[in-house]
């Protein structure tokens, strides 16, 4: 076992890996991205000496990831395999479908919302699909609770994560409000990814979490009581009970990537009373004896639920027609070179 890099989240899954990698590499675990350059823990001592930087060349690498290292420090050789990955869609374009890893091995994803503003519930479930599909656990969490002075922003919000069974916590990055039961998820060397929009306080949450001003912290608007996007780069940081927080840049566009039952999970409740139905492909419309629709009527379920399902689900679908289209192409130009 490699005790030195027990405390950045080594376990005996990754010794086994480890196991079949050239004996001269180089094992670490990267904590940030720079245009084709990784940034490379050895150790999880801080002083420099625990940090090396090489090149991606050809290598698929996201910020937590374990790989080998060329003893020259020259490049990344091997990608050791991951035990989970916030994916994303990377590209819009119909025929260039591709995945960008947010974060990899991880153990659990901090959904970062303000409780100061208007409840998002939309992106919240778009946050949830990628979160239960990236193999880690969702956690809904609200910020500026030192500023909040209407309730009803957050009473949707606990009521999403309820259904589908999540932990929720309201917090305060400026006060500490509700931080101990946060820094909980970093126990035993346990990796926590922070995933939200710009301005919801993610620099104030992680700089409290890691107990250093890691992170600039934008001017708030007095307006909105919003700050400006400060994060510009996912990094691994410490925290100070042993554990590791992945802080992703604030994304604008959550575009989903075809994985596992994140969509399933995220809208359990909707799934569950599907099974209610009197036909197995009933489409929640106008079919007799639909659970979902009395649900609707009977004010359990929101019709903007069930349509945020419907668009989340097609999107998945036009992603994977996207992906076959793709690799018909690809049979294509391999053929031609064939012949």
């Amino acid at each position: 076992m490699r005790h030195n890099l027990l405390a950045l989240g080594w376990n005996n899954a990754f010794e086994d890996a480890a196991k079949k990698i050239d004996v001269t590499f180089i094992i670490g675990r990267v904590s940030r991205l720079d245009r084709g350059w990784s940034t490379i823990k050895v150790s999880a001592s801080s002083e420099p000496d625990g940090l090396i930087r090489v090149r991606n060349i050809g290598a698929d690498v996201a910020v937590g990831d374990w790989v080998a290292v060329a003893p020259d420090h020259d490049r990344v050789e091997q990608v050791l395999p991951r035990y989970s990955a916030l994916i994303r869609r990377a590209s819009s374009d119909a025929v260039r479908a591709e995945q960008h890893a947010v974060a990899a091995n991880i153990d659990s994803v901090f959904i970062v919302h303000a409780a100061t503003n208007e409840s998002n519930e939309r992106r919240v479930e778009r946050e949830l699909v990628l979160a239960f599909d990236s193999g880690a656990v969702p956690v809904l969490v609200l910020t500026k609770n030192d500023l909040l002075d209407a309730p009803e922003h957050i009473a949707a919000l606990r009521n999403v994560a309820r259904v589908c069974g999540i932990a929720c916590h309201v917090v305060s990055g400026l006060t500490g409000e509700g931080l101990d039961e946060l820094a909980k998820y970093g126990e035993n060397h346990k990796s926590v990814a922070i995933l939200g929009a710009s301005g919801v306080g993610k620099s104030t949450l992680v700089n409290r979490l890691v107990g250093t001003t890691n992170q600039q912290v934008g001017e708030v608007r007095e307006g909105d009581q919003r700050g400006r996007h400060t994060t510009v780069a996912a990094d691994l940081v410490a925290l100070p009970n042993g554990g590791w927080l992945i802080d992703t840049p604030g994304l604008r566009a959550l575009n989903l990537w075809t994985s596992g039952r994140g969509i399933e999970r995220a809208f359990a409740d909707i799934f569950l009373l599907a099974e209610q139905c009197k036909f197995r492909d009933c489409k929640h419309q106008d079919e007799p004896n639909c659970a979902v629709v009395a649900a609707i009527t009977r004010g359990e379920l929101t019709i903007e639920r069930l349509e945020s399902m419907g668009r989340l689900v097609a999107e998945e679908l036009a992603l994977e027609d996207e992906q076959k289209v793709r690799v018909r192409m690809s049979n294509r130009k391999g053929m031609r070179k064939i012949n």
